[in-house]
């Protein structure tokens, strides 16, 4: 007989920026749990400009900050990875797109989550049943479609 794997989530959140106005450690497990099917061991990393652009650079090719970026490492048993999110590019994506910012940041921690389980965006009909996905997980939080116009 098989063990039931555990649906713990281990969460470490690293301020790599300035801490003032972030969603705290809490928020962030909130989300990840959200987004999370099972178990898993994630490190979430708020970072600046500098170092967002230097990651994206690095392992994208794109050389800009970008709001997230995920690096899973594995999904069974658990699922392991880091996300990484420049709090900068977030403020700056919620002010042009007129979301919450606590909207915006539960919807890219989702997102990320999503990625480190295999989730992609690659093909339409994979963007659309990840699109999907996170709609349904961010109504169940309480938040209104990251997509809608």
């Amino acid at each position: 007989m098989n063990p039931t794997p555990s649906k713990r989530l281990n969460l470490s959140v690293q301020y790599a920026c300035n801490r003032e106005g972030l969603p705290l450690r809490a928020d962030f497990v909130k989300w990840a749990r959200a987004g999370l099917v099972g178990g898993g061991e994630v490190t979430i990393r708020l970072v600046d400009a500098d170092e967002g652009r230097t990651l994206n650079n690095e392992y994208r090719g794109k050389d800009y900050a970008t709001n997230v970026l995920s690096f899973p490492y594995d999904t069974e048993p658990l699922v392991t990875g880091d996300l990484v999110i420049c709090p900068s590019v977030v403020a700056r994506e919620a002010a042009e797109q007129n979301k919450p910012l606590t909207a915006h940041y539960a919807h890219l921690t989702v997102h990320g989550m999503l990625h480190l389980q295999g989730w992609d965006h690659e093909n339409d009909d994979d963007a659309q049943a990840m699109e999907d996905e996170e709609r349904e997980i961010l109504a169940a939080l309480g938040y209104p479609d990251p997509y809608a116009v």
